[in-house]
Order: C-alpha cells, then structure tokens, then sequence
C-alpha cells in the first residue's frame, strides 16, 4: 500500500490555518524595527583608522598623558633654559662659588639662599644676584648647567636611538626578507656582538677615542641596533606570508616596494615602542659613563657630569645633586611610561 504524505506547502497551510493565521503572509503581519538614534549615528560615520585608535587609547591613559606633557616641558626648557637668565654654563666666578638656591618669592620652598647650617650666605658674601638653582665650586650657575646638561643629554639618547633605528630596521628587514643563507650569516653576526657585554664594548670603544659627544654616539650604536633589529626581523617574518604580501608580489611589486609599503608600515607599532625604550637607555648609558669619567668631560655639562659633581658635594652642597638627580628620574620615568602607553596603544588586542 501506497503511503501519501502532503507536501511541504499544504503542510505549512495547514499548520498556520490551525493557529488561527491566513494560509499565505501577508504584508501586515510584519512590523519593521525601529533603528535607534545613537545606532544609526554609529553606522553612519566612517570607520576609524588604526593610529587614530591607538591615539585615542593613548590619551585615554593618564600616565601617558602625563609623562608626555612633562617631556615637553622638559624638553622646552632644556632648548629656552639656558637663555633665561645673564649666565653661560661655562663661565666661572670664583667670589660666587658653592652659593645655595635662592629665587625671590619662593623662599617657603627653601629657595632662600641658606645653606645646610641655616646661614644666609648670599647676605654674609653681599651677594645682590640670586642663582635659582645656586652655583657650583668654580661660581658657575648651576641652572644653566642643569639646562644645557639635559639638553646635550637628550641630544645623544636621541641621535643614538634614530641611528640604533635606522640601522636596525635595515638589518632586521634585509634579514627576514630574504631568509636564507643571507638570513642565518646576518644573524650569526648579531649572535658575536650580543655575546659582548654591551658596557664592556662601549668603555673599550671611549677609550680608544677621546672622550666626547661623538665617541659616546659611536660607542651607543656598536650593539645598540641588535634589539632593534630582531625586533624587526620577528614582525616581518610573521607578516611576509600573508596574503596580502603574496598577491603584491604576483602583481609585480618589487622587493623594494614590498619592504616600503607593505612590511615597514605593518611594524612601525613596535619599532615605535622600541625606540621609545631604547632613549631611556641611552641617557642611563650617557650619565653612567660620566659618572665614571669616561664621558663628558668638564667644562661640558651633562646630567651625568652634574650628578658626578654633586656626588662628591652631597655632604654640604646637596642640591648639586639632587636638582640634575630629579630632572634624569623625570625624564627617565616619563620615557618608560610613554613607552608602555604607546605599547598599549598599539597593540590590536587592546582594542575594546
């Protein structure tokens, strides 16, 4: 015997006759649902680019925001600094020697002119100038050394860490391009100069040459492109597999062209945070060198030179030290926290 079944259109008729519906939809069963104001405003905009995420993540971190508003002053007043006042930092003025801070007004902060026994000694010298930040042994003024010793400082962290970029970025690129034979002999290579100590290095290199701003340069780039480097070499060698780097290289795009426009833009995220922690570096490197008298030397004046100074004073003339002690800490502490703002800034899994 036959079974007949009823097709799926007499089914579905049936059914919707059962719950009390019309046989076939109609129009009027349908209500369409209305879009909300701030949905249709969210869908209408355009889709916000990468960096503009990121720097809206950026801003939206205090810490980051701070430090970068203190590196502006900073580096303001280490460009404006040195001009506000009379005052080289190079010249001397023996009757004015080992003066303590003192600026009209704020003598409730100690700026007063005392010394550490609670003498006035710009009264007792008749000293009628007031030196903000005082003087040192020879009367030069400790403010525009301060100043200027910050400025020569974040010149040499910032010329080191755009050559560490420049030739990292090179290298690492050049490295994981090609891959290879090339790949494992430029890696060999980084492989003996990270098995230096990297402070052993920069001493020999300063002295052989005589010390000064352009040795400690050159004694900061021997290893210090390596980190950048593999850096560069681990975000390409991810990237250079990806679709959208094989169909540029099937529609012709040169090697040249690849590393420009697809592969160095896709990693500037941590080639950016990288340089941002390599500055740090380089201004610890610069102090620690003068402090052991193997960089700057006098009459020269850097935040290492000051803190050196200061060191052997700390017993009676403390703010040598501790004035060019605070600026290094803030400029430290201010790069290393912009560092890991832009760290998060940048990185994709951040976003919310």
């Amino acid at each position: 015997m036959t079974m007949m079944f009823p097709k799926d259109g007499d089914l579905k008729a049936g059914l919707r006759k059962a719950d009390g519906l019309p046989a076939e939809p109609t129009a009027d069963l349908f209500t369409p649902e209305p879009l909300e104001a701030s949905v249709r405003e969210e869908l209408s905009k355009p889709a916000p680019t990468f960096w503009k995420e990121a720097m809206e993540r950026l801003f939206k971190n205090k810490g980051a925001v701070v430090s970068l508003a203190i590196l502006i002053i900073l580096s303001v007043m280490a460009i404006v600094g040195p001009s506000m006042n009379e005052f080289t930092y190079r010249e001397q003025h023996i009757p004015h020697s080992n003066l303590p801070p003192k600026i009209s007004g704020l003598e409730w902060l100690g700026f007063n002119g005392k010394d550490v026994t609670g003498t006035d000694v710009y009264a007792e010298r008749g000293v009628e100038t007031n030196y903000w930040f005082g003087t040192d042994e020879f009367g030069r003024d400790v403010w525009t050394r301060v100043w200027k010793g910050t400025q020569i400082s974040l010149f040499i962290a910032l010329v080191a860490a755009f050559l560490d970029l420049l030739i990292g970025v090179v290298y690492g690129g050049v490295s994981a391009y090609y891959g290879g034979r090339i790949d494992n002999v430029m890696q060999r290579i980084i492989e003996i100069l990270t098995g230096i100590p990297n402070l052993i290095v920069i001493i020999l290199f300063i002295l052989i040459l005589e010390p000064g701003i352009r040795s400690i340069i050159l004694a900061m780039i021997i290893t210090g492109w390596v980190g950048m480097a593999r850096v560069v070499r681990g975000q390409m060698l991810q990237l250079k597999g990806q679709e959208f780097v094989l169909a540029s290289r099937t529609l012709g795009a040169s090697d040249a062209r690849l590393l420009r426009k697809h592969l160095l833009p896709n990693v500037m995220g941590p080639i950016i945070v990288t340089v941002m922690f390599t500055i740090p570096t380089a201004i610890f490197f610069e102090a620690f060198l003068s402090f052991i008298g193997l960089g700057l030397q006098a009459p020269l004046a850097s935040l290492g030179v000051l803190i050196e100074d200061g060191y052997d004073a700390i017993r009676s003339f403390p703010y040598k030290l501790l004035i060019p002690a605070v600026v290094i800490s803030l400029v430290m502490i201010s790069f290393n926290l912009l560092a890991d703002g832009l760290r998060d800034a940048l990185d994709p899994k951040m976003r919310k």
